[in-house]
């Protein structure tokens, strides 16, 4: 989400950065747009409402004003479609992967990854606490790679983020497609300023 643009620019300098800026993403984007999409895409996975996920995913997309974030959210929604379409064999699951590879739905992450997940069988409120931890522990992943960051530091960042991780996935439950938003105006900013760095470790 533009972390790198952030360490290079000094505005993330320590472990008590990295944990602000992450917060600020889930505040802002992962919890009220993410989590909630997957709890929706987990809904119409386990309906087989195939129509519903593909609205789903161009709304999505529509709310990726950053095309690294976008392209991003693609391919990683693209190699999770393509897991569990194969792990699973199942028929909607091999279906979304067909359109996505055909370029009818754009395949975001938190889209594949929901549909999966209802399709399993997994609990709604599970699956966004997995898929925003998932989301944490790359972040912070990232930050050691960046910065001085140590092990220890790291997962202190991950577990200081557990409680709000847990009440942003319990909030995602029971909401729609109208209820998905998201404001994190400073990091989209970080993320388009991303893209003109002269050298740069990751992609977005």
């Amino acid at each position: 989400f533009g972390l790198e643009y952030l360490v290079e620019t000094g505005k993330v300098q320590d472990p008590e950065g990295v944990q602000q800026a992450l917060m600020s993403y889930l505040h802002g984007r992962a919890g009220p747009c993410d989590a909630v999409a997957v709890v929706v895409a987990g809904r119409l996975g386990q309906r087989r409402e195939m129509d519903g996920c593909l609205a789903l995913d161009w709304d999505l997309d529509g709310m990726n004003h950053v095309a690294e974030f976008r392209d991003a959210s693609r391919q990683m929604g693209h190699q999770t479609a393509r897991v569990a379409a194969a792990l699973t064999e199942d028929p909607f699951l091999s279906a979304y992967l067909g359109a996505l590879e055909s370029s009818e739905t754009p395949g975001h992450h938190p889209v594949a990854f929901g549909i999966s997940g209802g399709v399993i069988g997994w609990d709604p409120e599970q699956a966004a606490s997995a898929f925003l931890f998932s989301t944490a522990s790359q972040i912070v992943g990232a930050a050691t790679r960046l910065m001085p960051l140590g092990q220890i530091d790291a997962q202190k960042i991950l577990w200081a983020v557990g409680p709000l991780i847990a009440r942003l996935a319990h909030d995602s439950l029971g909401k729609d497609f109208q209820d998905i938003w998201s404001f994190s105006p400073g990091l989209e900013v970080a993320g388009m300023r991303h893209t003109t760095m002269e050298q740069r470790l990751f992609r977005s």
